[in-house]
C-alpha cells in the first residue's frame, strides 16, 4: 500500500471512531472511556508515522510551498496532541463538557484530514514517485503496527 493510502485509510478509521464517540450520550460511560482510548491510540500511531516519515519525505521532494504547508500540518497535530487531547483526558466522560470536547476535536481533526488529502496527498503523488509512495507506505505500515502493538500491551 502507498503512502497517501494508507494515511487517507487511517483517516477514514479516524473519523469513524470521532462520529461514533460524538453519537454518544453522557449515559455512555464505558463507551466514551474505550473510543477515547482507541482514538488516542490511532492518533498518536498515525501522527507519529506522519511527522517521521511521510512530511520529512514530503518536504524533501518539494519547494517552498511543501515547506509551509509542512509546518502548519506539525503545528495543527501540536495542537492536538499537546493541548486538545491532554484537556480532553482530565475531562469526565459522563458530562456535557466531555460533549462539547469531543465536538471540538472531531471538528479540529476533520479540517486537517481535508487539508491532507484534498492539498497535500495529490501533491505528494506528483513530487514522489510510484516506488517512493510505495517504499513509504511498507515502512510507515510496519511502524504503525508496532506502535500499536506497543499500546495494546
Amino acid at each position: 500500500m502507498n503512502a497517501t493510502d494508507l494515511l487517507v485509510q487511517d483517516h477514514e478509521k479516524l473519523k469513524k471512531l470521532l462520529s461514533e464517540i460524538t453519537d454518544t450520550t453522557e449515559r455512555a460511560v464505558k463507551k466514551r472511556t474505550e473510543l477515547l482510548a482507541q482514538i488516542e491510540a490511532e492518533l498518536h500511531a498515525h501522527t507519529q508515522i506522519e511527522e517521521e516519515d511521510f512530511y520529512p519525505a514530503y518536504k524533501k521532494a518539494g519547494g517552498k510551498d511543501e515547506t509551509k504547508m509542512y509546518h502548519e500540518a506539525k503545528e495543527e497535530h501540536r495542537a492536538v496532541e499537546a493541548l486538545v487531547l491532554p484537556d480532553l483526558k482530565k475531562t469526565d466522560v459522563g458530562t456535557v463538557e466531555f460533549s462539547g470536547r469531543i465536538k471540538v476535536l472531531k471538528e479540529m481533526l476533520e479540517h486537517h484530514i481535508e487539508e491532507e488529502e484534498s492539498e497535500m496527498f495529490p501533491e505528494a503523488e506528483k513530487i514522489l514517485n510510484k516506488q517512493e509512495l510505495a517504499e513509504l507506505g511498507e515502512r510507515m505500515e510496519k511502524k504503525k503496527k508496532m506502535l500499536l502493538a506497543a499500546t495494546r500491551h
